[in-house]
């Protein structure tokens, strides 16, 4: 498997169908801890952390990465981290977590399908990259 840099700088950004999007079409398999009209929260499949849950919205629109954000997305980008929260709390994260955003190839963005990293159950370090 390659490693998650090397994943990122292959990634091409567009907006055909996605992994992501076949999770949300139930063709791929995952392990779900949080949906509803809007969102879709998974573990992921190679955690980083004891707790690391993958948040995505059930429509792209576009949002392919944080810098493809327009105005129209606001609402989105707000629940999507209220969703975070509420996923922390229903998983005990009670101590704390950390919220991973990655953007474009050299923030190691692999899918090009906004998504939102909920990591937990240990000490974070700093600086995280």
């Amino acid at each position: 498997m390659a490693s998650e840099k090397e994943a990122a700088l292959a990634a091409v950004p567009n907006d055909n169908p996605t992994i992501f999007d076949k999770i949300i079409k139930k063709e791929i398999p995952s392990t779900v801890v949080y949906e509803d009209e809007k969102v879709l929260a998974f573990r992921d499949i190679n955690p980083q952390a004891p707790t690391h849950i993958v948040i995505i919205p059930k429509i792209k629109d576009g949002l392919t990465g944080l810098s493809k954000a327009e105005e129209r997305h606001v609402e989105i980008l707000g629940y999507l981290l209220f969703v975070a929260k509420v996923v922390a709390k229903q998983e005990g994260l009670d101590d704390g977590y950390r919220i991973v955003i990655n953007d474009g190839p050299n923030g190691c963005q692999s899918v090009y399908h906004i998504h939102v990293h909920l990591l937990g159950g240990r000490q974070m370090n700093w600086p995280p990259g």
